[in-house]
């Protein structure tokens, strides 16, 4: 009787087949099924030598496969193709069987599959993937939730095929219950997001501002990766800046600038608006992208709309450079501060035990965002588990302290050459606020009672006591109910 497999993989796209093959060269056996069964004969007769695939041609056989209780990875699309699958893969299922959701879906729906397969006796596992084709075969993050009995069980293979820092500890482990998991990788790539738009900007101000060519800017970013800034984006940034077309002519200057979006930062936008958290920087990153695929428009605008008259620089660029570097760290800082807010307010919310510091550590390999920054995530959050906000850590307050005055140069060149720096100008405005113990909305709750007698509270009455104002002589004595994000 043939061996049966620990993992089970159903969907070899690029996903799926490298996690499949990443498994096997760990030792473990893999049983794998893919709707188009020439997809599991071209993956066995590539790579069947990586180690021990138990290849099916029908769902009940990859089901026998499987020792129990099964674990059967989905890597097919999000959304009802995941419903769909599951509901065709639940009659050759078992109780206390787990159903492991790798792909990018919404966390409200990892949520309702374990309540629904639950009921069942089926566990559910809703998991994120970080670090693309290269991650999923050499060692990707991996952030998993939902049925907390299904870890035992699944936790040596995950931890096994997960990227390792330095020390071998595995970028992975126990999220939390039902949607955490996918929520968690949902705010990773909200932050994915904000990073790639910063480092846009700091290339923009660089390239139109310095006027700096491919080379130059190659140079700057393999010099940036040094340092403070040692991350996975901005290396690859520096090799694509290095990159030639054909005709030896750098190839990112040939690419249109129109950004795509898959849907990933767009969710964490609207659930930050839910929880009333100001997520302003991946806000901000989303609508670039949007902004930047009005091409057309753009272009019939440029021609239009005046802004400042371009002018040879005449400073010292690398005084700028550096200004440049270190208003995009704090701008990284903010972003990921904010992140972590809306982390905050959802394991609140949702009753999910995070493990903030955790959660750094299984970002700081295998995944996207991967970077040495990480690591002082961790350490602040060792320090001070209850810490409320980044920003607050000794760490973190101290670099935006000092580097502050180089973020708000780096500002106002941007605005004096015209140079959109969306990311990094809502990252200053919040840190702003943020520092303020008085903003303006005072008058704003002054104006909502004025007009819709919405009340307010006040500076000299304890908090929680609201008050209405007869403002023009006319309004009546009745307030509105109040709400408050």
């Amino acid at each position: 009787m043939a061996q049966l497999s620990d993992l089970g993989v159903l969907g070899l796209a690029v996903m799926g087949a490298n996690l499949a093959r990443n498994a096997a060269r760990k030792g473990f056996g893999v049983a794998v099924y893919n709707r188009n069964a020439a997809r599991t004969d071209d993956l066995v007769g590539h790579f069947g030598h990586e180690g021990r695939f138990t290849p099916s041609k029908d769902l009940h056989a990859f089901a026998q496969s499987l020792a129990r209780p099964r674990a059967v990875v989905l890597m097919v699309q999000a959304g009802k193709p995941v419903d769909d699958v599951i509901d065709e893969l639940l009659p050759h299922l078992e109780p206390d069987d787990i159903v492991i959701d790798g792909g990018n879906s919404l966390f409200t729906d990892s949520t309702r599959r374990t309540r629904e397969l639950g009921k069942k006796g089926i566990l559910f596992i809703g998991t994120g993937v970080s670090g693309g084709e290269e991650g999923a075969r050499r060692g990707p993050s991996i952030m998993p939730g939902g049925s907390p009995e299904a870890w035992p069980h699944v936790k040596a293979i995950f931890q096994s095929i997960a990227a390792k820092v330095e020390d071998g500890t595995p970028c992975c482990d126990w999220v939390g219950e039902e949607g955490a998991g996918h929520y968690v990788k949902m705010v990773h790539n909200g932050i994915e997001y904000g990073d790639m738009q910063l480092i846009c900007e700091a290339y923009d101000l660089l390239h139109r501002g310095l006027n700096l060519n491919a080379d130059e800017l190659h140079s700057v970013f393999a010099d940036w990766n040094k340092g403070e800034l040692d991350s996975y984006l901005i290396e690859i940034s520096s090799h694509i800046f290095a990159s030639k077309d054909e005709d030896g002519q750098p190839l990112v200057d040939k690419i249109l600038d129109t950004a795509g979006q898959k849907g990933t930062g767009k969710w964490t936008v609207i659930d930050s608006l839910d929880m009333g958290q100001p997520v302003t920087l991946i806000g901000e990153s989303v609508f670039s992208r949007c902004l930047s695929a009005l091409k057309d428009e753009r272009v019939k605008a440029s021609s239009v709309l005046k802004g400042p008259e371009a002018k040879t620089f005449t400073g010292d660029k690398a005084a700028f450079i550096e200004d440049v570097r270190r208003a995009l760290y704090c701008s990284k800082i903010i972003s990921y501060a904010q992140g972590y807010m809306l982390l905050r307010a959802a394991a609140k919310e949702n009753g999910w035990n995070l493990n903030m510091g955790g959660i750094a550590l299984m970002w700081r390999g295998g995944c996207i965002i991967r970077s040495r920054f990480l690591g002082k995530i961790k350490d602040a959050f060792v320090t001070n588990p209850e810490l409320s906000n980044l920003l607050l850590d000794s760490f973190f307050s101290g670099v935006l302290n000092q580097y502050q005055d180089a973020w708000r140069k780096t500002m106002q060149r941007a605005i004096e050459m015209g140079i959109p720096t969306p990311a990094f100008g809502t990252a200053l405005a919040f840190f702003d606020g943020y520092r303020a113990g008085r903003l303006p909305a005072n008058l704003l709750q002054a104006q909502r009672d004025y007009f819709g007698a919405h009340t307010y509270e006040r500076t000299d009455k304890p908090r929680g006591e609201f008050f209405h104002t007869n403002w023009t002589g006319h309004g009546g004595r009745v307030s509105s109910s109040t709400y408050n994000v």
